[in-house]
């Protein structure tokens, strides 16, 4: 297997109603219970302020035992009045020495196989609400709908129907393995937690109407896995016409591996599977069932598996970005972007850098010949970390969020891009000026919820109005697919001028974000793709084999 255990390790790491366009109000008052009868069975909540909230519902019966790693299987319908007060459990992921120093560390709580629960926040009395479903980062390993930051109280403020929603993680959630595949009907494994996020679309379709949202708009929403999970849902056949819209904040078009061929650089995910089940010491599948999920995941993550995507034919049915360019993803307007500083909360990413700048230089020809001179240019050696981190900021997040908003225009639906690049003085300090996910708390108006060792934001106006702008922005595009914000600048759609939005001290405007940025990431990556023996993923700069020498259709 290839070493991958720096980068499993930072995985672990970080893990039509009217609808106002206003600021957000602070949620402060008495709550009491309300109670919604709903297809799947009837919940009782919290109300206060306006805002109904039901939490812990579940989805899908537990994947326990024989249903572990097989399709998520809907549950029956529960007798009684179910209490909606509390969160889920946490998806089982592992537990590592030190993540509680990282900055995305947040207690989970509870821990269970049976965590397949979604959450809503709803305004009082809604009607046909727009539905806005966030699934949350964390590498496919760890994270959970919990935490304080993804409250969708002030979303709901906005007249959006909020749902977050949990789904297997880790080994649990995503081993290919040929004994699951002959299993499988159609002769495939792995991607299970994808599976359990259509899953929860199938609920929001057949009961969000009981919370007062439209099952005909939803838009679909996540934050760096989350936004992965968004792109593969927007080429999965199973998902299409389950969602209306996307957002993709920090989305990173990697490549993955086939079911069954080594492809790309990767070798294929039934192999991965096998060589777990060797790492395990496990004689068959049945004796990886029966293993504690505790156990499984910790031994997993501790021999370095890593989490992948399975192209598999069906489910997936090719590489996310040749569906792109097939023109093959479903057809909805999408919102998608990224960070200024996505690296500098993800150093584990880049590799040591050379000592000197002669060296990197040299590396840097070595690796990518004809295109040397193109990459000097936008990451010189004469500023060798600063170079390194946007050098990898832009092959993973930039690239992935213009050619997102590229490919819908060229469908004929809208594509809004943006560059969140706002710092404060608490994450400045740190060297961490827009790091990756920190826009998050802005888009929730969750700016004083976060994280325990998040940079602290200020408490002031400015933070409070620049994040009541984002979420209304977030809001009216989940409602109608046009973002707008009272008092701010018309958000353009990417269209033939490139149109850009940048969050800085306050919403700008702009054109053609990437530039030449973006035509040498997208050379590279056809050269790699038509070459198909190198992954695209982190391997940028001087971590890049040498490119494969230019192909036709390539630069």
């Amino acid at each position: 297997m290839p070493n991958i255990r720096h980068f499993v390790s930072l995985l672990l790491a970080f893990g039509g109603a009217a609808l106002a366009l206003q600021p957000a109000m602070a949620l402060a008052g008495p709550a009491a219970e309300t109670v919604v009868e709903a297809p799947a069975g009837t919940v009782e909540g919290v109300a206060g302020n306006g805002i109904a909230s039901f939490k812990g519902i579940p989805y899908a019966a537990p994947p326990t035992g024989d249903l572990r790693w097989q399709p998520p299987v809907e549950p029956a319908r529960w007798d009684g009045v179910r209490d909606a007060s509390e969160f889920g459990p946490a998806c089982y992921q592992p537990t590592v020495p030190g993540a509680a120093n990282s900055i995305y560390h947040e207690e989970l709580g509870p821990m269970s196989e049976d965590c397949l629960s979604l959450n809503i926040w709803a305004p009082e009395h809604a009607s046909n609400a727009p539905v806005l479903v966030w699934i949350h980062g964390g590498a496919l390993v760890s994270g959970a709908s919990s935490f304080d930051m993804y409250d969708g109280s002030r979303l709901a403020r906005q007249g959006v129907v909020v749902v977050s929603i949990n789904y297997r993680l880790g080994a649990l959630g995503f081993l290919a393995h040929p004994g699951l595949s002959a299993e499988s009907p159609q002769d495939i494994s792995g991607n299970y937690g994808l599976m359990d996020q259509i899953a929860a679309l199938r609920w929001i379709e057949s009961n969000i109407s009981a919370f007062g949202g439209n099952p005909q708009n939803v838009t679909i929403a996540g934050e760096s896995a989350g936004a992965l999970s968004v792109m593969w849902l927007m080429t999965a056949p199973p998902a299409r016409g389950l969602f209306d819209k996307a957002i993709m904040q920090s989305a990173y078009m990697i490549s993955s591996p086939a079911l069954k061929e080594a492809e790309h650089g990767h070798v294929s995910a039934e192999a991965m599977g096998t060589w777990l089940q060797e790492q395990l010491d496990a004689p068959d599948l049945a004796a990886m069932r029966e293993m504690a999920p505790g156990e499984l995941v910790n031994r997993a993550a501790r021999a370095g598996y890593l989490i992948w995507s399975t192209v598999d034919g069906k489910l997936i049915p090719n590489q996310i970005a040749e569906t792109f360019d097939r023109g093959a993803q479903a057809p909805v307007p999408v919102l998608a972007g990224f960070n200024s500083g996505e690296i500098r909360s993800l150093r584990r990413l880049l590799p040591p850098a050379p000592a000197t700048s002669s060296g990197y230089e040299a590396k840097i020809r070595e690796a990518y010949g004809d295109l040397a001179e193109v990459f000097l240019a936008l990451y010189p050696a004469d500023t060798i970390d600063e170079s390194m981190l946007a050098a990898t900021r832009d092959a993973l997040y930039g690239w992935t969020a213009e050619r997102l908003a590229r490919k819908q225009t060229l469908l004929g639906q809208d594509g809004f891009l943006y560059l969140f690049d706002h710092g404060y003085p608490e994450a400045d300090k740190a060297g961490l000026h827009a790091f990756h996910a920190s826009e998050i708390p802005y888009v929730f108006g969750t700016i004083h919820e976060t994280a325990p060792n998040w940079p602290k934001i200020p408490r002031n106006a400015q933070e409070r109005e620049l994040s009541d702008a984002m979420l209304q922005y977030w809001a009216t595009f989940a409602r109608d697919g046009q973002p707008r914000a009272h008092g701010q600048p018309d958000w353009p759609a990417y269209g033939a001028q490139a149109a850009f939005m940048v969050f800085d001290e306050t919403p700008q405007t702009g054109t053609r974000l990437m530039g030449t940025r973006y035509a040498l990431n997208e050379a590279v990556v056809c050269r790699r793709r038509a070459a198909g023996d190198q992954p695209w993923h982190w391997n940028v700069g001087i971590a890049s084999p040498p490119l494969p020498p230019r192909a036709e259709g390539c630069q």
